[in-house]
């Protein structure tokens, strides 16, 4: 609109009477628009800008238009996730996230010498009764920073972590006995622990410990990580939200930043589709 351009590009213009002719417009009119009430439509659009905005602003850029909009309902403003989506747009908002397909690796057949019990499903109705865990690797200038951790299937919550820069069996140990001392589960054999059959979870040292806890093991099928869905989404969202855009000087900086980013953000704050738009301890809370 001619009104509202002269008014944002005020400063590049001579005299009102010589801007207006240039842009083919009554000087009255324009004088009548500056002085125009707002609607309650555009008063609420651009309310409405500034909270997707502070959403947006406080998860770090992290929560997609379905997210921010379950945070808006929170607070009692109801829209749909399509109108998000276009204020998102609108400002050239856009959160973070992958946007290359990855391939996926062709599923091998089950039948080998280890046991799939899990079989990529990861729904269960109570804490302590499915356990998943992984290890992935952060870069820093010292070198690699290796991470455990050990997720409840239940509430998606990291139970368990450890980092080391070295990726031995003892950080994977370290990772499961933390999960054990925080959520004393039952000895019972009633819990499974469902890995990836690294080197590390394959060790006669973790076999030691699982059976002295009475867990029973699962192990994905080699080349196929689907079936540790639950363990590489989060090291997914983990890289995606904070690893990604971070260049640690140290280990030490990166071990801190990740302490905060499972303790104080993933586990308490944290949206998650799976969960119905809640976080880990919220879930926990109301379900378990």
């Amino acid at each position: 609109m001619r009104f509202e351009f002269l008014k944002q590009h005020r400063n590049e213009y001579g005299p009102i009477k010589k801007a207006c002719k240039i842009l083919k417009i009554s000087s009255s009119g324009y004088y009548e628009y500056l002085h125009r009430r707002k609607s309650k439509s555009q008063i609420e659009r651009e309310a409405l800008e500034g909270f997707v905005k502070e959403i947006l602003d406080r998860h770090r850029g992290r929560y997609g238009y379905r997210r921010i909009n379950k945070e808006l309902r929170k607070t009692g403003i109801t829209v749909s996730n399509k109108r998000v989506l276009h204020t998102m747009q609108k400002l050239n908002l856009v959160a973070k996230g992958a946007t290359k397909k990855h391939k996926q690796h062709k599923a091998i057949a089950p039948g080998g010498p280890r046991t799939n019990i899990v079989e990529r499903v990861f729904t269960v109705s109570e804490k302590n009764r499915l356990w998943v865990g992984d290890i992935t690797y952060i870069p820093t200038q010292e070198g690699w920073l290796y991470l455990a951790t050990v997720i409840d299937a239940f509430s998606r919550r990291v139970i368990g972590w450890s980092m080391s820069n070295r990726i031995t069996e003892k950080i994977a140990i370290d990772a499961i006995e933390q999960a054990i001392g925080r959520e004393n589960p039952p000895d019972d054999g009633s819990l499974v622990f469902h890995d990836d059959q690294g080197v590390q979870y394959t060790s006669r040292a973790y076999q030691k410990c699982l059976e002295s806890h009475g867990i029973v093991q699962s192990v994905s099928r080699p080349g196929t990580p689907l079936d540790n869905a639950v363990a590489e989404s989060f090291f997914k969202t983990l890289k995606r939200e904070l690893v990604n855009e971070k260049r640690y000087k140290t280990r030490d900086e990166a071990r801190q930043d990740i302490f905060k980013y499972i303790e104080l953000y993933y586990n308490r704050v944290c949206l998650h589709s799976t969960l119905g738009y809640v976080s880990p301890a919220v879930y926990e809370h109301e379900y378990a």
